[in-house]
């Protein structure tokens, strides 16, 4: 499933969450300026993007399969539901098996007539220290997709928080943690919490790197180094989560390469071994997807 290279594990391509949002930068539906910067990141070694716009965040498999055409970029493409107020309808109407079998057959057939088969259930998310109970029904379907079929989990914990209690749902449902990955963990600014949700089993991703009107990056850098020293580069992933034209470098962002061109050099020059950038940004991606 993953080409050979480096992969960002949690990333948008064409989203829209204006109309909740009231707020068009929302509308990610740049396409030309998507592929220029897809094709600059493939050139700097990202080979695998990780797409994880699901049900009612407007994804679109044709859209996605254009860049991949055009670019040579290997996508990854997500099934599931986010989280309030995102949600279809329809998700407060169904119980959680229902809610299972679309994501089933989203991975065993295919996403909307394309042919193209979900690789990882995600992200599905939980609200800001709370997690409210149609979010509570789409862990659970999401635990049974992945009994059924195998596949990763990829979750949002909004600022960081119930990344815990996440684990927690997942493990009652017999959930193989070693395919969890818990999502803007950074957010928390809190090494120890971090450290925490990695020695209950799952993987743990640093993927808002440069929203810092959230964090600053230089406290993300401290907390992986510090991270990378203690061994833990092992549970570790990278991605940008870019969701609005204003992140796009067109429009006056940093952009997707930002990842590489500026926070890789910075690790590496507090010292983090080559060998955490490889198990962070290649070997990870690749135990987690079973390659």
């Amino acid at each position: 499933m993953l080409k050979d290279g480096y992969t960002y594990m949690h990333e948008h391509m064409r989203l829209d969450l204006s109309g909740v949002k009231k707020d068009q930068d929302c509308n990610l539906d740049c396409y030309d300026e998507t592929l220029e910067e897809i094709k600059e990141l493939f050139s700097m070694g990202i080979k695998n993007i990780v797409e994880v716009t699901n049900i009612g965040m407007e994804r679109d498999i044709s859209y996605i399969n254009r860049l991949g055409e055009k670019s040579g970029m290997n996508f990854i493409v997500s099934t599931g539901f986010y989280k309030e107020p995102f949600l279809p309808e329809y998700v407060y109407e169904k119980n959680e098996k229902e809610l299972a079998q679309i994501m089933i057959s989203e991975i065993e057939k295919g996403i909307d007539n394309t042919g193209v088969k979900a690789g990882i259930i995600g992200e599905i998310g939980t609200s800001n220290n709370e997690i409210k109970d149609s979010e509570l029904k789409i862990f659970k379907a999401a635990s049974i997709a992945h009994l059924e079929t195998g596949k990763p989990i990829t979750t949002h914990t909004t600022l960081g928080t119930m990344g815990k209690e996440q684990i927690k749902i997942f493990r009652e449902y017999g959930v193989d943690l070693n395919k969890v990955i818990i999502g803007h963990t950074d957010l928390t600014g809190d090494e120890g919490y971090i450290e925490d949700l990695i020695n209950k089993g799952v993987y743990v991703e640093i993927d808002t790197i440069g929203k810092i009107k959230y964090l600053s990056d230089e406290k993300r850098l401290d907390i992986v180094n510090k991270l990378c020293s203690k061994g833990y580069s092992e549970r570790m992933v990278l991605s940008m989560d870019i969701t609005r034209k204003s992140h796009m470098k067109k429009f006056g962002g940093i952009g997707y390469t930002y990842l590489m061109d500026y926070f890789i050099p910075e690790l590496l020059k507090m010292n983090v071994k080559n060998n955490d950038i490889e198990n962070m940004l290649r070997y990870n991606p690749l135990k987690i997807f079973g390659e």
